[in-house]
């Protein structure tokens, strides 16, 4: 039944239709970026150059759109992998690792075992050196949540 349909709706002679949803799938990628429709869109576009050319019938197609799919995904990711973009702030979507080298100020007072320290508009727990309420210090790290502050000299 869906065969069917979709071949009353694609037929032998409509390569047009494969042309458009490879338009239509490109325009989604425009939309929804960060995903592999435009791989998907690519192997619709051959589907509808080889209908052009080869006339062939709509299971054909089908089985030609699925295995193209296929095959432009998996080379998409594997070009992805092979060549990862650079960014510009690698740090960007990195909040606590941007922290470190940070000067904050003590709001109570950091231990070894404990403490608080005011960090921008927030209070982070804290650990380091003993550190008294009002001194400042410098971030150091930040594992779980807890930041690690040395004194600043």
């Amino acid at each position: 039944m869906m065969i069917d349909l979709w071949a009353e709706l694609v037929g032998a002679e409509n390569h047009w239709k494969w042309l458009s949803l490879a338009v239509l799938l490109g325009l989604a990628e425009l939309v929804v970026p960060g995903v592999f429709l435009i791989w998907i869109a690519a192997a619709a576009a051959l589907v509808g150059v080889i209908t052009l050319i080869l006339g062939v019938p709509v299971e054909a197609q089908l089985l030609l759109f699925a295995i193209l799919s296929a095959g432009a995904v998996y080379a998409g990711r594997r070009w992805y992998r092979d060549n990862p973009i650079d960014s510009e702030d690698p740090l960007l979507n990195d909040r606590t690792t941007r922290m470190i080298g940070q000067i904050v100020e003590v709001v109570e007072d950091v231990t070894e075992t404990g403490g608080r320290a005011k960090v921008g508009d927030s209070v982070w727990p804290a650990r380091g050196p003993a550190l008294s309420a009002g001194t400042r210090a410098r971030i150091a790290a930040v594992k779980d949540g807890v930041i690690s502050l040395e004194a600043v000299s």
